[in-house]
C-alpha cells in the first residue's frame, strides 16, 4: 500500500478533525433546543386540539342536559294521565332525588378512596428499592472494611 498523503493533507485533516470536535458543543446544543421546540409545537397542537374537543363535549352535554329535561317533562306527562299532575311531577321528583343520593353517596365512597391523593404504592416501591440500595451499600462498606 502507497500512502499518498502529504504533510500539509494530515496538517489540514487535523484542523478539521478538531474544529469538526469544536463544534460538537454547539451541535448538540442546537439539537437539544430543536428537539423542545419541536416538542412545545407538538404539544401546543396537541393542547388545541384537546380544547376543541373538551368545547365539543362540553356542548354536547348541554344539548344532553335539555334533552334529560324534555324527557322529564314528558315523564311526568305521560304519568299525569294516570294521576294529577302534580303527583306525577313529585313521583319524577323523589325518583331523581334517589339517583342523586345514590350517586352522591358512591361518589363519597371513591373519593374516600382515593384521599389523599398520593401514589402510595410507587412511595412504597421508591422506599424498597431505597432500602435495597442502602443494605447493599452497607454490605460493599462492611466487605471494604474487612479486605483493608
Amino acid at each position: 500500500m502507497r500512502n499518498d498523503s502529504t504533510p500539509a493533507d494530515e496538517s489540514n485533516e487535523r484542523v478539521g478533525l478538531v474544529s469538526l470536535l469544536r463544534r460538537i458543543p454547539q451541535q448538540i446544543s442546537r439539537l437539544v433546543r430543536d428537539e423542545i421546540s419541536a416538542a412545545k409545537l407538538e404539544l401546543t397542537n396537541k393542547l388545541k386540539a384537546a380544547g376543541l374537543g373538551a368545547g365539543l363535549v362540553v356542548g354536547g352535554a348541554i344539548f344532553g342536559l335539555f334533552a334529560f329535561a324534555v324527557f322529564l317533562t314528558a315523564a311526568i306527562a305521560g304519568l299525569s294521565t294516570v294521576f294529577q299532575v302534580w303527583l306525577a311531577a313529585l313521583m319524577v321528583a323523589v325518583l331523581l332525588l334517589i339517583i342523586a343520593g345514590i350517586l352522591v353517596m358512591m361518589g363519597v365512597k371513591k373519593l374516600k378512596a382515593g384521599v389523599p391523593p398520593l401514589p402510595t404504592d410507587s412511595i412504597h416501591s421508591v422506599k424498597a428499592d431505597i432500602r435495597t440500595v442502602k443494605g447493599t451499600a452497607a454490605r460493599n462498606t462492611t466487605t471494604q472494611g474487612s479486605v483493608k
